[in-house]
């Protein structure tokens, strides 16, 4: 009967964590050679090439994958035995890596991280924002715990990869007060020709104004594309031009960039999601997450 060594098992799982060989070194205090040797000692019992390099770092292959889903069931089950036998939780927080992509509104973020902040023990939080294709690679390589985008990972992802639906919003066209006035009489046919800040090509939001200008026969005057939120309504605020931002932050943006609300597309929607590694999520802050905003934007109890 094949006998699996749980040693070499808890190495891959910790390299695979880390990301590199260095970093898993540091943590166990081990040397890197002998971490490699452990687990190309795994590779060979199990007859599988667990890790391929690309370039200077490492990356999970297909049956990579698969043994690190076993293997972080393993670990997590025992550390929650551990703990459960202590009678106590252990004295280091739950930690909890995220990604958002630039096209998640900050304050839209802000709002999908609050019951992680109001967790009991406290988790802490390591965020990180980038392009959608950048946080999926991370994702990928176990560098963070989920991310969260406005569209699902696309079918060229290399890993499988599984979309949570955490819910749905309308979009709101604001603008700075004198724009606001003048375009909120005849909306959304005020929108020809008037003055826009919109996101990059290829966005979720941006293909939708697209398709929806395209049908009602309407040319707003592009001023800016922007790809960071924060900054788009920085310029709006400034009565650069008007934008478009979920309706389940309208209160949030009038308050905190000063604008008002030219008028609601309710036919257009932007979606949001939670991206991890895992069908079903079991990460306590992440399940906190998809709940909240679940109950809040009506989404379907999933994954």
């Amino acid at each position: 009967m094949f006998r699996l060594n749980y040693h070499h098992l808890f190495y891959f799982w910790s390299v695979a964590r880390e990301g590199s060989i260095a970093r898993a070194s540091e943590e166990l205090r081990l040397s890197q050679p002998t971490l490699s040797s452990q687990i190309r000692l795994l590779e060979e019992s199990l007859g599988e090439r667990l890790f391929q390099r690309i370039g200077r770092g490492l990356m999970l292959t297909e049956s990579g994958h698969l043994v690190f889903r076993y293997a972080n069931d393993i670990f997590l089950t025992g550390q929650e035995m551990v703990e459960t036998l202590a009678g106590r939780p252990s004295g280091q927080p739950l930690r909890l890596v995220v990604g958002v992509s630039h096209a998640v509104p900050k304050l839209v973020a802000r709002w999908l991280l609050e019951p992680v902040m109001r967790m009991d023990p406290a988790v802490r939080i390591i965020c990180r924002e980038q392009s959608t294709d950048e946080l999926l690679a991370e994702l990928s390589r176990h560098a963070i715990d989920v991310v969260l985008a406005d569209e699902k990972a696309g079918p060229m992802v290399k890993v499988k990869v599984f979309n949570h639906l955490l819910g749905e919003s309308g979009l709101s066209v604001f603008g700075a007060a004198s724009l606001a006035a003048r375009y909120r009489r005849n909306f959304p046919g005020s929108l020809d020709g008037a003055p826009m800040l919109v996101p990059l090509e290829g966005t979720s939001v941006r293909r939708a104004l697209e398709q929806f200008f395209g049908a009602a026969h309407l040319r707003p005057y592009v001023v800016a594309e922007v790809e960071d939120t924060g900054l788009l309504k920085e310029l709006a605020c400034q009565g650069r031009g008007v934008f478009v931002a979920p309706t389940l932050i309208e209160k949030e943006i009038i308050m905190q960039y000063r604008v008002k609300v030219v008028g609601r597309l309710p036919d257009l929607h932007q979606r949001f999601y939670a991206i991890s590694v895992e069908k079903k999520v079991k990460h306590p802050a992440v399940i906190a997450i998809c709940e909240m905003a679940r109950a809040a934007m009506g989404a379907p109890a999933r994954g």
